[in-house]
């Protein structure tokens, strides 16, 4: 395992890679970066960013089912049954919202706020 002072690259070569904060350190196993240490300070500042991230798992469920609304429920481990009380509609009408190609903006902050996310995270392509 090799510590690497400062910034590197993801080569190990040096290189300076902006998109680190100044002082993170990497550290490599078997020449390749494994870890990033870096103030804590850089990583609050990062994390309060990282609201709207989607983990791969909805990405990968949206891919398959082609419903970002289902793809988060499914994640969440919720049925459609849990969901429609919290927006106060039947089952059906979820399903409708769940499958339907483009939310109207109001119905997505809704949904969002029913699965406890950011409408940023609740986004179509």
């Amino acid at each position: 395992m090799a510590f690497c002072a400062g910034i590197t690259g993801a080569n190990g070569q040096g290189e300076t890679d902006d998109a680190l904060p100044p002082g993170a350190t990497i550290i490599e196993k078997n020449v390749v970066p494994d870890y990033i240490v870096l103030p804590y300070r850089d990583f609050v500042r990062l994390f309060d960013k990282a609201e709207a991230l989607i983990p791969n798992d909805v990405v990968s469920r949206f891919v398959d089912c082609d419903s970002i609304v289902k793809a988060w429920r499914e994640h969440l481990g919720l049925t459609q049954e849990e969901v429609a009380p919290r927006l106060a509609i039947s089952q059906a009408a979820f399903s409708k919202l769940e499958n339907s190609s483009k939310l109207h903006p109001s119905s997505r902050r809704k949904i969002a706020a029913a699965l406890g996310i950011s409408t940023d995270q609740l986004v179509q392509s």
